[in-house]
């Protein structure tokens, strides 16, 4: 009889020492006292598209999200011969980068041609840095682009003008922001001002 006790007994501590297991575990990934994100703008946690990328910098070397892991990432789709929005974009995250505060030096910001015809990576280099210095202009095959664009559900195009070289491209306005972890997190609407932004990636840098 106090053999049997003595199996039971033991029974409840191997399955008490389970469940403890179990919610360690659950606390570690989901962490334990860390206030969930909440975002102001388009959240994509958890999306199973704009992945990653495969293509190169202003100075040629290959670049892939992995390169920026640690920070959080902003990445936008454009030229630079764009009139309005791209100039807009980037200044806007020039700003934002500021109102980050120390902050700001967890920001990269990506820009992305969708015009390799006409950008080549010198005019990106520069063109990207006359912002802030830390801006990172990517570049590749009119293939490369596609296969992106198309991982990341960017729409762009081009569109004819008076001769073959003074033509506009049409193209997704928003930017994809990504977490220290290289996760897909939110879509930034354009045009909306950076007191939400500011916000948003606050938390991401935060690690929320």
């Amino acid at each position: 009889m106090m053999a049997a006790t003595r199996s039971v007994r033991s029974g409840g501590v191997r399955w008490g020492v389970h469940a403890v297991t179990v919610l360690v575990a659950l606390l570690a990934l989901y962490g334990c006292g860390n206030e969930r994100a909440s975002f102001k703008n388009t959240d994509l946690t958890g999306a199973s598209y704009a992945r990653d990328f495969k293509l190169t910098d202003a100075a040629g070397a290959p670049r892939t999200l992995a390169d920026f892991r640690g920070k959080v990432v902003t990445m936008f789709f454009g030229y630079t011969h764009c009139p309005d929005v791209c100039p807009t974009t980037l200044a806007e995250m020039s700003e934002i980068k500021r109102a980050l505060g120390a902050d700001g030096a967890k920001l990269q910001v990506i820009f992305v041609t969708v015009d390799p015809e006409r950008d080549t990576p010198e005019i990106l280099g520069n063109y990207a840095r006359a912002f802030d210095a830390s801006f990172i202009a990517l570049t590749g095959s009119t293939e490369q682009i596609a296969a992106v664009a198309k991982e990341f559900k960017v729409f762009y195009e081009k569109v004819p003008g008076k001769d073959p070289h003074n033509y506009s491209m049409n193209h997704t306005a928003g930017s994809y922001v990504f977490d220290l972890q290289g996760r897909l997190r939110l879509f930034l609407r354009h045009g909306q001002g950076t007191d939400t932004i500011v916000s948003d990636l606050h938390q991401l840098i935060d690690g929320r």
